[in-house]
């Protein structure tokens, strides 16, 4: 599998990156074993990590497979943190409101980056992470905190390079003005191309390499949906299902997937290995992280990684997915 340089650095990672969101859930540890040993025999190195993947699960399970599928060495850990869970009326400071209900709270404060981070490394076995990401905009911790905070864990040999999750165009330029933003991972596809504006301008005015999350655009761009909502997809999931169906309302999603239909047929590949393909070529796209719930999924993922795409095709599918201003 090609490898990438990220941004204005010397990091280099698989255009390819495998997701570990289902670990711990739909996935367990013997199908992980299996997509990761697929993954590294396919070439792949950049592996997706977060505290909050199967409520510490998919941590777990890598970490038993570390040493034995993969070598440490040879894969490229991108975890992040920032995300904690309160209980209701937890203090969080006069200033930051309660939440109402358990739940997911930002905060990039010194304390919990570094607390999440060094429960991360312990519970993988390692004594760093290859990219270090701030999970979500925090607005209650001072930018200047959230810098010098990146800027002590590559220090203290903690993490190689820092990078964020999320952020919007100005969130990010007015870090990495000031902090070692390495990476920026967004969500972006042929369904979200909204960073095209401003995010990915952004990145590249200051360095930072770009990896793009839900390339798939949640499983729609697979073209699964087209006769229905299969039972085991993420539109049949109850936390993710209005999202999924109010997507599938959009008649542009209708025209890209028939686009993906019809360039994949003429290809003899699947819709999903176009819509990757198309991803992998923008510019300034040093990776996108894809997850599989099984081997089948992956084996069309990394399919994607041989396929080139003719530049009309290309052109027909940046047409087909542009939105009318």
């Amino acid at each position: 599998m090609e490898q990438r340089t990220v941004g204005r650095s010397g990091l280099r990672v698989s255009r390819i990156g495998l997701a570990t969101h289902t670990w711990g859930t739909h996935t367990d540890a013997e199908e992980a074993s299996v997509q990761l040993a697929a993954f590294a025999d396919a070439g792949g190195t950049l592996i997706d990590l977060s505290p909050v993947y199967g409520d510490g699960a998919a941590h777990q399970i890598l970490a038993g497979l570390l040493g034995e599928v993969v070598s440490r060495e040879d894969v490229v850990l991108s975890g992040c943190a920032g995300v904690v869970t309160h209980k209701p009326g937890a203090g969080v400071g006069d200033t930051v409101p309660a939440p109402a209900a358990v739940g997911p709270v930002v905060d990039a404060s010194r304390r919990t980056l570094l607390r999440q981070l060094d429960r991360t490394l312990t519970d993988l076995g390692t004594d760093h992470l290859d990219i270090f990401s701030i999970a979500a905009w925090d607005p209650y911790t001072p930018l200047e905190e959230v810098a010098a905070t990146l800027e002590t864990v590559i220090a203290t040999g903690r993490a190689r390079y820092a990078g964020v999750r999320g952020l919007s165009a100005w969130q990010l330029a007015s870090l990495a003005a000031i902090g070692p933003v390495t990476a920026a991972q967004t969500p972006y596809s042929l369904l979200a191309r909204g960073p095209e504006n401003d995010v990915i301008p952004a990145a590249r005015h200051h360095g930072v390499g770009m990896i793009a999350s839900a390339p798939l655009a949640g499983g729609i761009l697979t073209g699964k949906y087209s006769d229905g909502v299969p039972a085991d997809s993420r539109g049949a999931d109850e936390s993710t299902a209005a999202e999924i169906r109010r997507r599938l309302d959009d008649d542009r999603a209708t025209r890209v997937v028939d686009a993906l239909v019809t360039a994949a047929d003429g290809l003899g590949t699947s819709p999903l290995a176009v819509a990757l393909a198309w991803i992998r070529d923008r510019p300034g796209i040093a990776s996108m992280i894809v997850g599989a719930r099984d081997i089948g999924q992956l084996t069309g993922v990394l399919a994607a990684e041989t396929l080139e795409l003719p530049r009309a095709i290309a052109a027909a599918l940046d047409d087909v997915s542009a939105r009318s201003e």
